[in-house]
């Protein structure tokens, strides 16, 4: 994978998680319009944003434990099994998670973000771009043939995640934001009620999509 697709890649998966109601930028809009201020939509985004790469985050270190125990032909096997897998779920189980209210703070809207990009496996999409392109340490060129509990990962490897966990959350934020502040001055919500896209069907097909890319 070249540097210019992972990359790219990283950037409209955010855009994709940003268009999607349930990352966010619908429940900014419902706060916006329950305090009737434009301001409220804004400053919902800013912790959904770090919910939402907090639970990015937390799916790559997981990866990178992997990494540092497993060789990478077989945890490559594993995330395509679990995105085919948690796709699959994601069909069959149609009801969303609700933790918080309507009432709620920084913190709140944080923890609501994490929870929720987690319970649509949003980090799951990103393993096989962060396996092909990062998950080697120094970079080299070892592909399939790690060894277990001798890959790891380097300084710089860190460093390259942490740049792409940010290139997809503010790619995730910017999206979120455009698609918030028009629907709240412009389109309303009551125009999702003839106009909705299933975008949660999409995002399992789309999961499942992968896992089986993933394999080959």
């Amino acid at each position: 994978m070249s540097d210019t697709l992972a990359w790219s890649s990283l950037g409209l998966l955010g855009a994709w998680h940003g268009l999607n109601p349930a990352m966010g930028w619908l429940f900014a809009v419902a706060l916006g319009m329950q305090e009737r201020s434009g301001r409220a939509v804004v400053a919902a985004l800013p912790p959904i944003a770090l919910g939402h790469a907090a639970s990015i985050a937390a799916t790559v270190a997981l990866l990178a434990l992997g990494l540092a125990a497993l060789p990478q032909v077989v945890l490559e096997r594993g995330v395509a099994a679990m995105l085919v897998g948690f796709g699959l779920w994601k069909l069959a189980r149609r009801r969303h998670p609700r933790w918080v209210g309507m009432r709620v703070g920084f913190r709140d809207l944080t923890l609501w973000s994490f929870l929720m990009a987690t319970a649509h496996g949003a980090g799951l999409m990103l393993l096989p771009v962060f396996l092909v392109r990062f998950g080697v340490a120094d970079g080299a060129h070892a592909g399939h043939h790690a060894a277990p509990g001798g890959a790891g990962v380097s300084l710089g490897s860190w460093e390259a995640w942490a740049a792409a966990v940010g290139v997809h959350t503010l790619a995730m934020l910017a999206v979120s934001a455009v698609i918030a502040l028009v629907v709240y001055y412009k389109v309303g919500l009551a125009v999702l009620r003839s106009a909705w896209l299933d975008l949660d069907r999409i995002w399992a097909l789309a999961l499942i999509v992968a896992g089986v890319a993933a394999a080959w």
